[in-house]
Order: C-alpha cells, then structure tokens, then sequence
C-alpha cells in the first residue's frame, strides 16, 4: 500500500474515489492558517486530478506561493515546477529565520534590501505605520496595481487578501493575519527581521515622501507640503514604536525538525 493510500485513513483533503491518483501534503507553522480546520496541523491525502505542478497543488489548497520557502517531496528538495505523481509525500514549510535547512534548496527568495512595500488600500493604517519607522510603503487602489508594482519594483506585496498573493507575478508577499494595525506593524517587521532597520520620523505618513528637516523643531515633507513636529501626539508615537519594538524582541520561529 502507497503512503498516499495509508494516508486516507486519517484525512483527505475532499470526498473522492479511489481511482484518482493520490498524494499527501503536510504544511509548517503559520501556512496553516489558509487550510480548513480539519487539515491544520497534519498530514492528508490529496486526490491529484490530472497533470498537476506542487505549486498548483498547494495554491489549489489555499495557500500563497509568496509564503512558501522550501518543499519537500519524498524527503527531498523539490521546486515548484516539480510534477506530482502517485504516492508523493509533500512537505510545505514557510520562512523559519532560525531554522537550519540542512542544504535544501529554498523556492523562497529574500526580497532587495532595504525592503519596500506595496499594500493593498484596505491596509492604509498599516501603511502610515510603516513609513512612521522609516519604511517605503506604497499604498495602492488595485489588485492588479500591487502586484505588477511588487513585481516590477521589486517590493513585498501586503495585503488581506489570498487571491492577490496568488496572482504569478507576485515574487515577495505576506497575507496579513492580525486585523489590529499595531499588531500587524509587528507581524510584517517580525516577518521581514525589519528591527534593525527602523529609522522613526524620517517618512511623511501621509504620502510616504522622506522628510526634510527645516530647523531643529520641524521638519517638511517635499511632496505634500505637511509639516512635522514634537506636537501632542509625537509622545503616543513614540510609545507605538516602543511597543513594537518590545513585540519583536519577545518573537521567536517555531521549533520544527526540517526533517519530519
């Protein structure tokens, strides 16, 4: 009996018949939270209709290209391309910053530093909040504008919604899961080992143009003409980035064995 065959005992990924070809997936850490409850967190059979590529396979089952960064099929390194047969055991793994690869050649790339972003307009807060500690975030009315921008500037795509990150163009992406806009400035810095590379009051958070300074009390943003200064409002800022920055020290990646 196939590992695929055994696999049915204990989950499938859809009601079907035995005739169809069969592989099973197992999926690392946060790139479960785009599986159904009742596939997270182990191993299932998965019916393979016709001619299909892993990176078909897994975006069929909801997950983004632009999340994952290594795959294994049969214990070994397999890219995207790779055609599925009969009995292949897949293993789908995200970014570990902390994990050893062994070797294993990663389908994930690291986007250009310094890292620019891209994000969809229902992430406006997020966006103000990112260039608030230095970073080049461009917000963008359409679908299609954030993934051709990602793709042609070389900038990480962020944004809620999983169609997008599907989208072939799209390289460097990140589906964000907090709805909380402090809590998803950590989770795209956390993400994207951004700490170090925080430069506060240094962006127009209304335009995402850098600043320049005017004297010692203001500065100027070129392109809308806003001025900056250590109003009211500059002490909760402060305090905003010295809770994420506490967020960052305090996260860690998920101990996993790369070979399981």
């Amino acid at each position: 009996m196939t590992a695929a065959a055994k696999a049915v005992y204990f989950k499938m990924s859809s009601p079907v018949s035995r005739e169809y070809s069969m592989a099973t997936f197992r999926f690392y850490a946060q790139l479960n939270d785009f599986l159904p409850h009742a596939l997270r967190h182990g191993r299932f059979a998965h019916p393979l209709r016709g001619p299909a590529s892993v990176k078909d396979a897994i975006e069929s089952l909801g997950v983004p290209h632009p999340e994952v960064d290594v795959i294994t099929v049969n214990g070994e390194a397999a890219g995207f391309t790779y055609r599925l047969r009969d009995g292949d055991h897949v293993c789908v793994y995200p970014v570990f910053r902390q994990l050893d690869l062994g070797g294993l050649a990663r389908v994930g790339t690291d986007p250009p530093r310094p890292v620019r972003f891209a994000l969809d307009i229902h992430l406006r807060k997020l966006a103000s909040l990112l260039r608030l500690a230095g970073f080049d975030a461009m917000l963008l009315t359409e679908d299609a504008e954030v993934a051709e921008t990602s793709a042609a500037e070389g900038r990480v795509a962020l944004t809620r919604d999983v169609g997008l990150l599907k989208r072939s163009v799209v390289q460097h992406g990140r589906w964000i899961r907090n709805t909380d806009p402090e809590l998803q400035l950590a989770e795209v810095l956390d993400r994207f080992d951004l700490a170090s590379e925080m430069t506060p009051f240094t962006r127009c958070m209304e335009c995402n143009t850098p600043l320049v300074r005017v004297d010692e009390n203001f500065h100027r943003c070129p392109g809308c003409e806003r001025l900056y200064w250590r109003g009211s409002h500059y002490d909760r800022l402060v305090e905003l980035l010295e809770r994420t920055r506490a967020r960052l020290a305090q996260s860690s990646d998920y101990p996993i064995d790369i070979g399981e």
